[in-house]
């Protein structure tokens, strides 16, 4: 009898490199000189009031980056999670108050519409053969555009009070939308590190070929990953909308890229097979504190942009070094 064992079919055991979804010390080292530095520039930054400011507007990019890392993880890419943001947004503000219906009727609307609007995407990604960077720039578009045409281009506004708790509210002093991101990053990690889905989305990232000679459901898995990310931009709407008090259809622009940004420096593999949710979230925070601590010093909003692209261009070179090392 051979010693090789033997894998079963549909539960492929994850390489080394698979396995590794811990947090990356690199980041959590990037974070406290942030810390450091922004405290040192600012008197006003350690203090309670903005460390919950910077949870607060972390919530959002980060429940996004959350979504992002299985798209990534998989060897994916999903660059319309802002649109699809915007417009879950605008589908739960008017379900929420021009419709007539009981309030909470705009919670679900607006998960539906993110997890459509994903399945749609894996949809076209999966039986059409249209490479994802395509398809997911078209449905930044599109998303956009029905959210503009749903409202004439004008927000919605008008929320009933209980959808605005979950933007506005506070729970022992912590904003409800950072409980929410803690949540769901806590959900997602079991997702991604104790679940087949989670361990199968890895194994098509580092090698789709290998992955299907497994048994691995492919297709079925990969319309499930752009839902899953769908779902969490609907999310991250509904936060948004119950935040600002509106449906906002313009919301949310650029929010991609901070997104995928996010989830690299924490760890997430641009090219598949690795990933981590809570590297994702220590990712989340170096962009929250980046943003913060730009907006304290008075340093002017584009100068923020060409931060975030060079900190996603710097965290996928310092990326690629650290693969070459292990290699």
């Amino acid at each position: 009898m051979s010693a090789t064992k033997s894998i079963a079919p549909g539960r492929p055991r994850a390489p080394a490199k698979i396995r590794r979804s811990s947090v990356r010390i690199e980041s959590l080292i990037v974070l406290a000189v942030l810390i450091a530095v922004m405290s040192f520039g600012s008197p006003y930054f350690f203090t309670t009031a903005n460390l919950f400011n910077i949870v607060l507007a972390t919530s959002t990019i980060g429940i996004l980056a959350l979504g992002a890392t299985f798209v990534i993880g998989s060897a994916g890419i999903d660059l319309s999670v802002g649109s699809i943001l915007a417009f879950a947004g605008v589908v739960g503000a008017i379900f929420g108050s021009e419709l007539g219906l009981p309030w909470w009727f705009a919670i679900p609307a607006c998960l539906l519409a993110g997890a459509f609007a994903g399945w749609i995407n894996g949809l076209v990604i999966t039986f059409g053969r249209v490479p994802a960077f395509v398809v997911t720039l078209g449905m930044m578009g599109v998303a956009r555009g029905v959210a503009l045409l749903m409202t004439n281009g004008q927000a919605v506004y008008g929320l009933p009070q209980p959808l605005l708790w979950l933007g506005q509210g506070r729970v022992a002093g912590i904003p409800v939308p950072a409980i929410v991101f803690v949540l769901t990053a806590i959900v997602l990690h079991l997702l991604l590190s104790m679940t087949r889905f989670g361990r199968h989305t890895l194994v098509i990232g580092d090698n789709e070929r290998g992955a299907r000679a497994m048994g691995v459901p492919v297709r079925g898995l990969r319309i499930r990953i752009y839902m899953l990310s769908g779902l969490m931009a609907g999310l991250a709407g509904l936060l948004t909308m119950s935040r600002v008090n509106a449906g906002d259809p313009t919301a949310g622009m650029n929010f991609e890229l901070a997104a995928i940004t996010a989830a690299i420096i924490g760890g997430t593999n641009l090219f598949g097979g690795r990933a981590t949710v809570f590297g994702t979230v220590i990712g989340a925070l170096i962009m929250g504190v980046l943003q913060n601590g730009l907006n304290l010093l008075a340093i002017p909003s584009f100068w923020q942009q060409i931060s975030i692209g060079i900190v996603l261009v710097v965290a996928v070179w310092l990326d690629q070094l650290a693969k070459g090392e292990r290699e």
